[in-house]
């Protein structure tokens, strides 16, 4: 909970409105450095008539935070709209999603299953449904909310606002399960649309300056602000490592494996297990380090504020400027040979004992 903060004349000081917003709504809030979101306990939410929490994650910075919904067999939540972002990932679950313009003119319907991903248009109304009617579904949202709730103060202007913003609708296909490749060059190569089917199933690009075996792809969502990105680890790979500000959510989509965080100086490493479910965001600056220690490729999902097209801060421009470039060169990567000797010794000892050899250089 957050802590009141008086001057001596009894004047407020040191408020944050989202948070205190957030603990009103009567749903759990939960804080850690990351969270198994398939086993978070949620609650009734009357806003969303379904139930649902709030995740706070250590790294999430000032602008972003995370809702999680749950649908249950055959029902469908209330009717939303909002001035604020959101990408939403699967975690399980089928259903379907119609959007519709305030005045009734442009509707969109569209199918979603477990590791679907899909952006809704700023303010435009959207409805949620659980068509399985034996199972529930469970969505996570990653939002702007904490920027606007902060910025404005108002539940009314956020949540009741009539603006319209047809411009921000997306490509014409984007609801389709198709979208439009934007070649740039490795690391940088976007796919845009508004909806991607099977995150699992999706074509990336190579990308080894990474690592090894990397791959990746950046995607544009209904021409929005709220960035999100897609990347892989090879079989007994793992990825150099790098740091850049905070926000940036980490979502498990495929596979098992590890991640080690540290700030410079540090004498020892945070470490977050991760398999599908998981979610986490380094901290501002934090050096981190992905591992895969099973025998399929691992793939994660990144969601943050403000991305390659709409980069939003100068730290984001400088992140996607250097996020593979050596620190010796002024960029925010550790390249194999520059990392610590312990790094790649605990990636062998834990893959040892699970019959996954190590990829040719992966720690050369």
């Amino acid at each position: 909970m957050s802590e009141p903060n008086t001057a001596a004349d009894g004047a407020r000081l040191l408020v944050d409105p989202y948070q205190e917003w957030a603990e009103a709504q009567g749903i759990p809030l939960v804080e850690d450095f990351g969270v198994d979101l398939l086993t978070l306990p949620t609650a009734r939410w009357e806003r969303l008539g379904a139930d649902a929490a709030f995740v706070h994650v250590k790294g999430r910075g000032d602008f972003i935070a995370v809702t999680v919904l749950d649908i249950g067999p055959g029902n469908a939540t209330e009717a939303q709209r909002h001035l604020y972002e959101e990408v939403v990932y699967v975690l399980s679950g089928h259903g379907t999603t119609e959007v519709e313009s305030p005045d009734g003119s442009i509707r969109h319907s569209f199918e979603w299953g477990p590791k679907s991903m899909f952006a809704l248009p700023l303010n435009m109304r959207y409805r949620h449904y659980n068509v399985d009617g034996r199972e529930p579904a469970r969505l996570a949202s990653t939002h702007n909310l904490p920027m606007m709730m902060k910025t404005f103060r108002s539940e009314h202007f956020i949540f009741d606002n009539p603006a319209t913003f047809a411009e921000r609708l997306g490509i014409d296909s984007g609801f389709t399960g198709d979208g439009r490749f934007i070649p740039v060059r490795p690391g940088r190569h976007m796919w845009e649309a508004n909806l991607v089917p099977d995150l699992a199933g999706f074509e990336l690009r190579r990308w080894d300056a990474r690592g090894k075996g990397s791959s990746n792809i950046m995607f544009v969502l209904a021409d929005g602000t709220m960035h999100a990105h897609m990347s892989e680890v090879p079989v007994g790979g793992y990825k150099k490592a790098h740091r850049h500000g905070a926000d940036f959510h980490i979502y498990t989509v495929t596979g098992e494996g590890y991640s080690l965080l540290w700030y410079e100086g540090d004498e020892d490493f945070h470490r977050v297990d991760w398999r599908h479910g998981v979610v986490y965001a380094p901290p501002d600056m934090m050096f981190h380090q992905h591992f895969n220690v099973g025998a399929e490729p691992a793939r994660y999902l990144a969601v943050a504020f403000g991305g390659l097209r709409y980069p939003f801060s100068r730290d984001k421009v400088l992140t996607f400027q250097g996020m593979d470039v050596s620190v010796r060169d002024g960029g925010r990567q550790i390249e194999y040979e520059e990392q610590d000797s312990r790094i790649d010794d605990l990636y062998r000892r834990e893959i040892a004992g699970r019959g996954v050899i190590p990829a040719m250089g992966a720690g050369a």
